[in-house]
C-alpha cells in the first residue's frame, strides 16, 4: 500500500514580510496534514500575547542562543528586528531521515540558508501582501506591536520582499481560504514528485513483472 512505500521527506520553507500571512497559512496546513510537522524555532524575543513556548517558539535569552550557536546546534540562524531566531538542525535530520515532511516559517536569510543545506530536499514559497497598503492595515489591525515597531516591519518589508525571485512558488495573499488552497496544491503535487518516493521503484518493477 502507498502509505508503506518509503518516501523521503520534504522541507517546506514558507516566506513573508510580516503580516502578509505566512503564520496563518502554515498552522492551517500543518493542522491539516499529519504528514506536516512545523519545526519550532529558538528566538531570543519574547513572547507575545497567546503564544507559548515550545509552540510557536522556544524562547531563550540571548546567552542560551549564543551558547547554541557556539556548539553548531542551529541548521540556521540570523537577526530579524533586533532579535535572533534558529532552526535546531538534529529535529529536521531525524523527521526526513524518516520520511516526514518539516515546514519552516521564516525570512528569506533563513531560507537561503535551509536551501543551501539541503537543495534537494527543500520547497520554498513566498507569500506576498495584496499591496503596502494592506500590509500596513494588517500589522496595525493585529494590534501586536507598538507603532515604532510596525514602522520598523513595514521599512523592513520592501527589502523582504526583493528576494521573491529566490523562491520555487510565490502567492498573493489577497483572500487567506484561496491562498491556503494554492499553499496545500504545491504541497501535494511536491510530495508526489517521483525523486521524494524511492519507494516507488519496487512497486513498479512488480507491477512489470506481473503477467496476465
Amino acid at each position: 500500500m502507498s502509505s508503506e512505500r518509503a518516501r523521503r521527506g520534504l522541507l517546506l520553507v514558507v516566506s513573508s514580510p510580516s503580516g502578509a500571512g505566512k503564520t496563518s497559512l502554515s498552522r492551517r496546513l500543518v493542522a491539516d496534514n499529519p504528514s506536516l510537522d512545523l519545526s519550532i524555532s529558538v528566538t531570543t524575543r519574547a513572547p507575545r500575547p497567546g503564544e507559548a513556548h515550545g509552540r510557536e517558539y522556544d524562547f531563550v535569552d540571548r546567552a542560551v542562543f549564543d551558547s547554541m550557536v557556539d556548539e553548531n546546534a542551529f541548521m540556521e540562524w540570523a537577526e530579524v528586528h533586533e532579535h535572533r531566531y534558529g532552526t535546531p538542525g538534529v529535529p529536521v535530520v531525524l523527521a526526513v531521515s524518516a520520511g516526514q515532511d518539516v515546514l519552516f516559517d521564516i525570512d528569506w536569510q533563513g531560507a537561503a540558508a535551509i536551501a543551501a543545506a539541503a537543495p534537494e530536499e527543500v520547497v520554498r514559497v513566498f507569500i506576498l501582501p495584496p499591496s503596502m497598503a494592506d500590509l500596513a492595515r494588517r500589522l496595525h489591525a493585529r494590534a501586536q506591536d507598538a507603532e515604532d515597531v510596525i514602522e520598523r516591519r513595514l521599512k523592513r518589508a520592501y527589502g523582504e520582499i526583493e528576494h521573491w525571485t529566490e523562491y520555487d512558488y510565490v502567492i498573493v495573499n489577497e483572500d487567506f481560504d484561496a491562498a491556503y488552497a494554492e499553499l496545500a496544491h504545491i504541497y501535494r503535487a511536491e510530495r508526489l514528485k517521483r525523486v521524494r518516493n524511492p519507494g516507488l521503484a519496487p512497486f513498479v518493477a512488480g507491477l512489470l513483472a506481473e503477467r496476465l
